[in-house]
């Protein structure tokens, strides 16, 4: 009786330090990811100057600077931010970067070359960020896809995450003719 009881608690035990280690994993992600969403925040910041500079060198360009301002209104409005979203607003402003790296006029102003200075510092950190947010989601799934975990992950209804990929700015990779 008193071995059988035993087990029980042992396996109790087991049961508690198991879930308490998936809500352990859990929440580093969420931090993690809100690392990466100030990251994002701060680049997104820098949008509006960089589409300022760039307006005046390339009006026929509107389409761009229309769907990167609703992009970021959308992403900025939304309670539980969507790394999706963030991508396209990334990869949209990638392109306003090659449009001002393609012409002569802006790639010599000093406001811009600041602005993709900073977009640059902006992207190193977002990369690092993303690496450990990478990490802790990889940690994450295979703890909760591994025998024992996976019976109590699927019995808790804990699921995976999914990695975070964001399309790079690499100028030496975008050519536009304008």
């Amino acid at each position: 009786m008193y071995i059988l009881l035993f087990f029980i608690i042992l396996i109790f035990i087991f049961i508690i330090i198991k879930f308490n280690n998936f809500i352990s994993l859990k929440n580093k992600i969420k931090q993690s990811k809100s690392s990466i969403e100030v990251y994002l925040n701060q680049r997104f910041d820098l949008i509006p100057n960089l589409v300022e500079c760039v307006k005046g060198y390339a009006n026929y360009e509107a389409e761009i600077f229309t769907k990167i301002s609703e992009l970021r209104a959308e992403y900025n409005s939304q309670n539980n931010k969507d790394l999706k979203k963030a991508t396209l607003i990334n990869q949209e402003c990638n392109n306003l970067l090659a449009i001002g790296e393609n012409n002569p006029n802006l790639k010599s102003s000093q406001q811009f070359m600041n602005l993709q200075k900073n977009i640059t510092k902006m992207e190193s950190q977002l990369q690092a960020a993303r690496r450990v947010y990478n990490g802790d989601v990889t940690l994450y799934n295979t703890t909760i896809n591994t025998f024992p975990n996976s019976i109590l992950a699927k019995l808790f209804n804990f699921k995976e995450e999914e990695l975070f990929q964001i399309e790079e700015y690499k100028s030496e990779n975008i050519k536009i003719d304008l």
